[in-house]
């Protein structure tokens, strides 16, 4: 090959990596789509069964809950199902088509039985393709295509923020003005595009076939250290490198780690999911028109994904580097532990809200803008900074099974909240109700605190 034809060809090489690979934009269409019909069906959950299916707060509450938590809690079947049988590819495809015909059952049949069969098999189809889409898309990427990787998630992370705001406004709108049917089949429509779109680049996806398991996973390796008969000389994790490897056993005990410590990060879910259900509720007893225009309860939360939009940039460039200026280094467990308390301080600014409405004085629902305002800074403290966290903590072998403890922290959260609920310590959305989850959470933070003082940090990028 000449000179010339060799700079051609390299030429061409360096601008094929350049650019995002054309089966990309069938990806994030999906996602755009996905993530309005799941906050668009979830923005209008409360009100619908406690307007339409007359449910009382309380099990409107937990039903909500329950099923935020099953939406954390099917990603592990999901996971299973894709690497031991379908490929990610599959796997998306057929529990999508389950997804569709759960925002299908919720459209066609408005009862109980109806709900509880809907949102069972949305939470199926949504939690089931959840760790499979994000992997789907690394899987485009080629080596030297690193920066593009990254952009692509953050392209993501703004289809699920436009997603969330478009949708929590229009849907209750919807709802209001043409029924559930409706406004639970506009986001069943979404949800089939999303599902049409991402099967139009069949043809020009890589397809990556099922890993199936080496025998070395994080389940594999506690099965052998809690077995194992002890070795002189030898921990708890390190006897099981006979059998496992040395890497294998240092990184199911990073992950064992690192799960004692995000152990106390399922309070924080506790309180950040309340947005959907007893914020909703506490907005219904407010007055909803502002500025001439009648707002509906559950769209006051489309604060949220507009928040997290403008305050990432301010926290990143801004907050942190300024902090750290100043001689507090802002380490990833000291940031989500300032947050775990800012978000007590959120449900405090709830309960005296609370206070001031059950002492007869009506308030504007946009007063709500201030707890909105604290727990969105929350939440990127938190959420944003340990989903982060979490994916350095573990070498690559284990990366799934970090991924894993972090989502299960979140159907514990939600489990909280139902077990709180359903017991009944105090009435759903009352003053006393949001105090307690403000102590709750400020005990949690200081004991995140003391575990996260004992952590020794890791980096598994390298």
């Amino acid at each position: 090959m000449s000179t010339a034809a060799t700079a051609t060809h390299q030429g061409s090489k360096d601008e094929s990596l350049s650019k995002f690979p054309p089966q990309i934009k069938f990806i994030v269409g999906n996602e755009a789509c996905e993530r309005y019909s799941y906050y668009g069906m979830k923005s209008i959950l409360v009100i619908f069964m406690i307007q339409k299916l007359l449910m009382q707060e309380t099990q409107a509450t937990w039903v909500y809950h329950q099923f935020s938590s099953l939406c954390y809690l099917f990603p592990l079947l999901g996971a299973f199902i894709s690497d031991r049988f379908l490929g990610k590819y599959k796997t998306i495809l057929y529990l999508s088509l389950v997804y569709c015909l759960g925002h299908g059952v919720l459209a066609v049949w408005e009862n109980e039985t109806g709900l509880y069969v809907g949102l069972f098999l949305i939470a199926l189809g949504s939690g089931g393709i959840k760790p499979c889409v994000s992997a789907h898309v690394g899987d485009q990427f080629k080596k030297g295509q690193e920066a593009l990787l990254a952009k692509v998630f953050n392209l993501f992370y703004f289809m699920i923020n436009f997603g969330s705001f478009f949708s929590t406004i229009i849907t209750p709108w919807t709802l209001k003005h043409y029924g559930p049917s409706v406004a639970f089949g506009v986001p069943g429509v979404l949800m089939f595009l999303a599902t049409i779109i991402f099967w139009m680049g069949r043809k020009q996806y890589i397809h990556v076939p099922p890993t199936k398991s080496d025998g070395n996973g994080f389940l594999s390796v506690l099965k052998s250290a809690l077995t194992m008969p002890s070795v002189a000389g030898k921990g708890f994790w390190e006897k099981t490198e006979s059998k496992h490897g040395k890497d294998a056993a240092e990184g199911a005990q990073s992950v064992w780690g690192i799960t004692k410590v995000f152990a106390a990060v399922s309070v924080f879910w506790a309180l950040f999911d309340q947005h959907g259900s007893s914020w909703v509720i506490q907005a219904t007893k407010m007055d909803l028109l502002f500025m001439g225009i009648q707002f509906e309860a559950s769209q006051i939360s489309a604060w949220n994904p507009i928040m997290v939009m403008g305050l990432i940039p301010i926290f990143t460039m801004g907050v942190y580097p300024t902090i750290t200026k100043l001689g507090f280094e802002m380490t990833p467990l000291r940031r989500m532990t300032i947050g775990m308390f800012v978000a007590g301080a959120a449900f405090a600014m709830a309960a005296m809200i609370q206070h001031t409405l059950d002492a007869g004085t009506q308030l504007n629902v946009m007063w709500q803008f201030f707890p909105y305002l604290v727990m969105t800074i929350a939440e990127v403290m938190v959420s944003i900074t340990g989903l982060e966290f979490a994916y350095t903590q573990a070498p690559k072998s284990m990366k799934s099974s970090i991924m894993s403890m972090w989502l299960l922290t979140v159907f514990f959260g939600n489990q909280l909240v139902s077990f709180i609920t359903k017991i009944e310590l105090f009435p759903v959305a009352s003053a006393n109700y949001f105090w307690f989850f403000a102590a709750v959470m400020g005990a949690f933070a200081m004991i995140f605190a003391f575990m996260a003082s004992g952590y020794k940090t890791k980096n598994y990028m390298n």
